[in-house]
Order: structure tokens, then sequence, then C-alpha cells
């Protein structure tokens, strides 16, 4: 930043690029867990250890084993997150000097998430598969009224994920995979002044642009993943992903970044932001209870401890300013599932799972209303052929209501304060989520 002893720049910085981290996706953070409709009948658990189609190589590319022939499966999951906010700000000790109740509701934005897979296996031993997905995503844009809007008002993280995968069949009860992943990722990040107030002799209007960032990367990560065929009636799996970095390169403009932006809203400056996708693992099981009963679980880990911080580099040749302290921490998520083949044609599905929150109480902020949340779901599958099936999921998330406090303690929180009060509240919400998907085998 050009002027790191501005206090507006501070100030907004932490509730602006703090909202990268927006608990609008379905997993924790800005995790998503949405692979598969036929997965989402189940909670996703034990999918480390499922071969239904072409869909299995994304969450264990060893599973690619145990597929015959070439298979594709797509599909697309529409979410339709409920997301609010309420609370108090007190701006007695603020340059603004107001205070008053404030609230946002469904701030969340509904998605579509589409997948593509193909499977082929090459010899009795070798598999080969193609995978187009995301693991991260998510988009929020808060009330235009609500007074707490310099902590952040918008932001965005998309990502789109190619993956090319191989397993190998090294025994008859041991098979390994791996893949390559390259992951395409682009976000934008804004905040706006909540009311009129003036710095430095220039008067700031309520909505005018404070910080507002936007920018692209590509990067490259990779998987592996290993398949344990227990018995006849009996698989474990294991799946690691590696953390991706991405380097958010664009543009940047708002009175926090330049200051006279507010009489020519137009100027930008270039600027950049890390942003590391986290390394994830999942055990999980599959057993076979009886000819049509199946009952499967997975405990998942999300490495969120590593985003400890997000700091803005203009490229000036100063050190990276920091924007935000975040101090995450280890994400966990446990689901058990059942797999029930009513007859030869339909397979009926349902699962419960518990993800736990990748913050902890001190450190939920506005943009970042992260909190436990319990999964239901129910699923079917239909045979229309013996080439071709078709498969539903509809899932409801229950989010827990959880307290929100800002400032939390940290400096560039402080600056917030300063600037437009403090805020104490609370997140409630919830999300429902209902996928399609079609599988064809050759």
């Amino acid at each position: 930043m050009n002027n790191n002893k501005n206090r507006l720049s501070l100030a907004i910085a932490l509730g602006l690029l703090g909202s990268v981290a927006s608990t609008n996706s379905m997993a924790a953070g800005f995790q998503l867990a949405e692979y598969s409709a036929t997965g989402l009948g189940r909670a996703y658990a034990g999918e480390a250890a499922m071969a239904d189609g072409a869909d299995t190589q994304w969450r264990n590319m060893a599973m690619l084993t145990y597929l015959e022939g070439t298979q594709i499966s797509v599909g697309a999951i529409y979410v339709d997150p409920n997301v609010d906010v309420n609370g108090y700000v007190d701006g007695s000790k603020s340059l603004t000097q107001k205070s008053g109740h404030t609230s946002s509701e469904d701030f969340a934005h509904s998605a579509v998430i589409p997948n593509f897979y193909l499977s082929h296996r090459v010899n009795e031993k070798l598999a080969l598969g193609v995978a187009l997905g995301t693991n991260y995503g998510m988009e929020t844009e808060l009330d235009n009224n609500f007074a707490a809007s310099h902590f952040g008002n918008t932001a965005s993280i998309i990502t789109k994920e190619l993956n090319l995968n191989i397993a190998y069949q090294v025994m008859p009860q041991l098979s390994v995979g791996g893949g390559v992943r390259y992951v395409m990722g682009e976000g934008h990040f804004g905040a706006t002044t909540p009311q009129d107030f003036t710095l430095k002799k220039m008067p700031i209007k309520k909505g005018t642009t404070l910080k507002y960032m936007e920018g692209t990367d590509e990067a490259l990560g990779w998987q592996v993943g290993t398949a344990w065929q227990v018995n006849d009636f009996n698989r474990i799996g294991f799946t690691y992903k590696s953390e991706v970095k991405l380097e958010l390169e664009g543009h940047a403009k708002g009175v926090g970044f330049i200051p006279v932006s507010a009489l020519i809203p137009d100027l930008t400056k270039q600027g950049s932001m890390a942003l590391t996708m986290p390394a994830t693992a999942e055990l999980a099981s599959f057993h076979q209870l009886t000819d049509t009963v199946a009952i499967h679980a997975s405990v998942n880990w999300t490495d969120w401890s590593s985003f400890e911080k997000l700091e803005a580099d203009f490229h000036d040749g100063k050190t990276p300013t920091m924007v935000k302290e975040e101090h995450w921490e280890d994400n966990y998520r446990i689901a058990l599932g059942g797999t029930y083949q009513l007859n030869q044609k339909v397979t009926l599905r349902s699962g419960i799972a518990y993800d736990t929150s990748a913050v902890s109480d001190k450190n939920r902020t506005i943009t970042i209303p992260e909190t436990d949340r319990t999964w239901l779901s129910i699923g079917a599958g239909y045979e229309w052929s013996q080439n071709l099936s078709l498969d539903a999921g509809f899932t409801y998330i229950i989010a827990k209501d959880a307290p929100i406090t800002e400032s939390r303690g940290y400096g560039s929180d402080n600056e917030a304060q300063g600037i437009a009060g403090s805020f104490n509240g609370e997140t409630t919400g919830s999300i429902w989520l209902l996928g399609v998907q079609a599988n064809y085998r050759f």
C-alpha cells in the first residue's frame, strides 16, 4: 500500500480481504464438498471407499481400478444458502459517532455447481481418469444499509479444477492412485463506508468504495489415494490432496487504497494477494452387510490452520502490508451413511454428517460467519438401462447459531473499530442442496 500510515487504509483492509473466507460455501471456510449428486444423497459418507461411477476419482483416484470399461458421469448441484447476521454497532468511540442495530439477511448467493468425470480401464491393473469440478468457492453481498460494511460488504472466490488421474492395482487387495490438479481461481473483495463522515477534511459519503480488489491466478497441486479391499464385504480408502497456493493478481481501487479516488472513482492500482487452498485428507470405509444393505463412514480433515493472515502486495518494493489476522484452526468432518438396494433398478441412499467450524468464537467475523453444521441427506439412483443410470440427492444443512464480535483485539481490528465502531451480534442460517447426475457406461 502506498501509505501504510493511512488509518482508513488499515481499517477497511481488515474487513475487505477477510471476506475471502466467508463461510457461504457448504463445508468449512470457503471449501465445497459438493462433487456429485450420488454422494450428496448419503451426506458424502465413505466417499474415499466408494466406487459408484467415474465421479469416484474426485475423492479417491485409487478407486478407478474398481470401474470397468469406459464411464462418464455428468451432473450439477444447486445450492441455496440462507445466511443472516444481526447485531449492534457501537460507534461511541469512532469517527462516525453513530450507534444502532443492524442486520443483513440472505446475503450468500445461490449457485449451480457443475461437474464432469471420465474414467477408462486400460487393462486389469491400470486405469485412467479425467475430472472437472471445484473444491472451493463462495460469494456474498451484504445489504446496502448494513451498518458494519466497513468490515466488508462483498466477497467472491470461484475456483475451477481439472484433474488428470491414474490408478494401479498393486495386488488384488490393494490399489494406489495419484493425480495432477490444475486450479484456476478468481476473486473480488470489497468494503464501503456505512455512514457519512470526514477524513482529513475530505468528505466521505455513505456507500463510497473504501476498498475493492479483484484478481485471478492459476496453479498446480497434486493428490494421492489408496484403497484396501479387506475382504469381499469390507473396504477402506484413504486420500490426500495437497495445498494449492494462488497469487490473485489484479487491481485495486477505493479511498482506502487511493485516497483521491473519492473524487476520481475510476482510479486503480495494480496489486495481488496470496491465498492458499488448504491440504485435505479423508479416511473412509465401506461395509456390505447384506445383499441389499451397505453402510459407509468417513472422517475428513482440512488444514485450515495454515490460514493465519492475509497480506496485500502492491509490488512497490515495500514489505507486504498486513490486512487481516485470521488464525483459523483445523476442521474435521464425520459422516455416516447407508445404501439400500430396493430392487434391481432402484437404489436408496441416506446419510448424516457433522462439520466443525474452522474458526473459534473469538475469530468469527461478520464476513466470516463460520460455524458448525449438521447435514441431513437422502438420495436415490435409477438404472434406466444396462448402460445408463440416473442419480438425485437432497441435503438440508443446519448451521449452528454463533456469536460475532468485532474488534477481536488484533491491531487491524482496532483500527477498523476507530473508523465506524465495533460490532456485536449473531449469525444464523441454513442451506439446502439439490443435485442430479447421469452416468453412462460404454
